[in-house]
C-alpha cells in the first residue's frame, strides 16, 4: 500500500478522530464486545496499519477537543463523518444525537444544520425498527434535511486513513431489504438502505469522494474496497 500524499493531520489526530467515530458507532449499545474488538482491529490492523493509534477505546468529549478542537475546519470534518456514522443504518438515535452534541459543545461549534436533523431522532419508544425514523427522500430541494445535505456535502478527504475507514465503514452497495423471521413467521420487514436513508446519497457521495481520493492523490490500489 503506496501513499504519497501529505496528510494535515498527526497520528495524534486520527487517533482522536477514529475514537471519535467509534464512540459514535457504540452509542446506541447496539455493539456487544465481540463487535467492539472486530471493529478495533479493522481500524488499527487495516485503516493505519503503518500508524501507532494507541488504544482504540471511545473518547470523552473534552478528550477529543483537547486534540482536534484548535482548527474549525479539522473539527467540522470530524462532526461531519460523525454524522455519516450515526446515520449509516438509516436512523439517527437519540444516543447518537447526544454523543455528537457532547462533541459540538466541547469543540466549540454550532452547526445550524444538524438542527434539522435533530426533528428526525429515532426513539425505540416511539417508533418500531421497520418504520423509519428519517422523513422519506425527497426532491424537493426545500426539504427540511436540504441543509444537512449541503453540509455534508461539504466534506473533503484528506488523509488517507480517514478516507479508508470511510470506505470500510460505508457499504459499497445498497444492502439489500430483507424480512427477520422467528419461527418461520415475518416478526419485521426492513427496506434496503437507499429508500430508508434519505441522506443515503451524501454517505455513497462521500464513499465515492475517498475512493477518488485514495486512487489519485494517494495511488493506492482500492479494488478491496469495491
Amino acid at each position: 500500500m503506496t501513499t504519497v500524499a501529505n496528510s494535515p493531520y498527526t497520528d495524534r489526530q486520527i487517533s482522536a478522530w477514529l475514537r471519535g467515530l467509534l464512540t459514535i458507532a457504540w452509542a446506541d449499545g447496539h455493539f456487544d464486545p465481540e463487535e467492539q474488538e472486530l471493529i478495533a482491529q479493522l481500524t488499527q490492523d487495516e485503516l493505519a496499519p503503518a500508524t501507532n493509534l494507541g488504544s482504540l477505546d471511545p473518547i470523552s468529549p473534552q478528550d477529543l477537543a483537547e486534540v482536534l478542537g484548535g482548527d474549525r475546519n479539522t473539527a467540522e470534518n470530524f462532526i461531519r463523518t460523525a454524522v455519516m456514522m450515526a446515520l449509516a443504518n438509516g436512523v439517527y438515535s437519540i444516543e447518537e444525537a447526544k454523543a455528537i452534541n457532547e462533541f459540538l459543545d466541547a469543540l466549540g461549534l454550532e452547526v445550524e444544520a444538524l438542527k434539522a436533523l435533530e426533528e428526525t431522532l429515532y426513539d425505540p419508544d416511539k417508533h418500531k425498527l421497520e418504520t423509519n425514523a428519517l422523513p422519506p427522500p425527497s426532491r424537493d430541494p426545500s426539504d427540511v434535511l436540504g441543509p444537512v445535505r449541503e453540509w455534508l456535502d461539504g466534506m473533503d478527504m484528506q488523509d488517507p486513513r480517514v478516507a479508508r475507514f470511510v470506505c470500510k465503514m460505508v457499504p459499497p452497495q445498497c444492502p439489500f431489504e430483507r424480512d427477520i423471521k422467528l419461527f418461520g413467521r415475518k416478526i419485521v420487514h426492513i427496506p434496503p438502505m437507499c429508500k430508508l436513508n434519505p441522506l443515503y446519497e451524501q454517505l455513497v457521495g462521500l464513499r465515492f469522494r475517498a475512493l477518488t481520493y485514495l486512487a489519485d492523490d494517494c495511488q493506492e490500489d482500492v479494488s478491496p474496497y469495491c
